[in-house]
């Protein structure tokens, strides 16, 4: 299973990015997606989530500014990230909770290799 992140890049403070990724391989079904972020020097944080059903949640500092969406038929997230600020710089993530055509039974988490927003003026 591959993860594949795109959509990154520099924007000014309140410009809007939007991130996607697709999921690929021996896929049987996928449960949460999400997206996370790194900023230099910081730990990984959660950012949002979305679950199959599309019940999603964020993280307090992006409420209200960013989106998440998916579409279970190929396997496919996105992140509409809107009046972004510098705080926002990050290498952001794509997360997802799979269960694989060879191990159904059973979810795994994969990571993309992740994507750089840069937020400066």
């Amino acid at each position: 299973v591959q993860l594949v992140e795109s959509g990154g890049g520099l924007v000014q403070p309140g410009g809007s990015l939007r991130l996607s990724c697709s999921a690929s391989g021996s896929i049987f079904s996928i449960n949460d997606m999400g997206w996370y972020r790194q900023a230099p020097g910081k730990q990984r944080e959660l950012a949002a989530t979305i679950t199959s059903d599309g019940d999603t949640h964020y993280i307090d500092s992006v409420k209200g500014r960013f989106t998440i969406s998916r579409t279970n038929a190929n396997h496919t997230v996105h992140l509409q990230m809107n009046d972004l600020k510098p705080e926002d710089t990050a290498v952001y993530y794509c997360n997802a909770e799979v269960r694989t055509t060879w191990a159904p039974y059973y979810s795994v988490d994969y990571w993309g290799g992740g994507t750089l927003v840069t937020v400066s003026s």
